[in-house]
């Protein structure tokens, strides 16, 4: 059996800015990008035709935006202004470090996150109270190009860790989207109404054919 891990709001809690538009406009702007008069509607529209539970990696949706206002970021601008936007201040959860620890004792551990900000996973995880070696694998939808629920992405972790999907119990906070390993065959362990502290005994009590993680 091998485990996943959601990140965000489940191992770790992590600021991100209040408006995301004006952020990374102020980054693009210390780039001398000249940033549209109607940046915040044009962050808003789509501007990539993605297959659905695809992601879209943001600067790549960043650069469209510009480009339908007739603006060029040139020298990799749209990515280092989006990079250094979301900058978070990061705190481990209480019980983050012993879930992870007693999923260790029953196989292989990952990180399946939802996150289309490059590098952003990794830095977050610098400022955690977890190391890279404590995964076996780290699997980000701006990696893999799938976001959760898509089956995609757990495929790829189970893949990652060496396990049948049907035999990857994944731990997050989000009933929609982490709720998604049951659609691609594996088990659900939800904090909706599950605290961090229990998931060691959740875990050692779950079986590769269990589909339930509010039982």
């Amino acid at each position: 059996m091998g485990v996943s891990f959601d990140l965000f709001g489940t191992l770790v809690t992590a600021d991100r800015p209040d408006d995301p538009a004006d952020a990374v406009a102020t980054e693009l702007a210390k780039r001398d990008v000249a940033v549209p008069d109607d940046w915040a509607a044009a962050y808003a529209e789509p501007h990539v035709d993605a297959p659905e539970g695809a992601e879209v990696p943001l600067p790549a949706h960043v650069s469209r935006a510009l480009a339908s206002r007739g603006v060029d970021a040139e020298h990799n601008a749209a990515r280092r202004a989006v990079v250094a936007a979301f900058d978070p201040t990061v705190e481990t959860r209480p019980g983050a470090i012993e879930a992870v620890d007693a999923a260790r004792k029953r196989g292989p551990v990952a990180i399946c996150s939802n996150c289309s900000v490059p590098e952003l996973v990794g830095r977050t995880l610098v400022r955690s109270a977890f190391e890279r070696d404590d995964f076996d694998a780290i699997v980000t939808s701006v990696g893999c190009g799938w976001r959760k629920p898509a089956p995609e992405i757990f495929d790829r972790t189970a893949a990652e860790l060496g396990v049948a999907t049907a035999d990857l119990v994944h731990v997050g906070d989000d009933p929609r989207t982490d709720g998604g390993i049951e659609t691609a065959g594996g088990t659900a362990v939800l904090l909706e109404d599950l605290s961090l502290a229990a998931v060691p005994a959740r875990l050692a009590a779950a079986t590769p054919d269990e589909h339930s993680s509010n039982d």
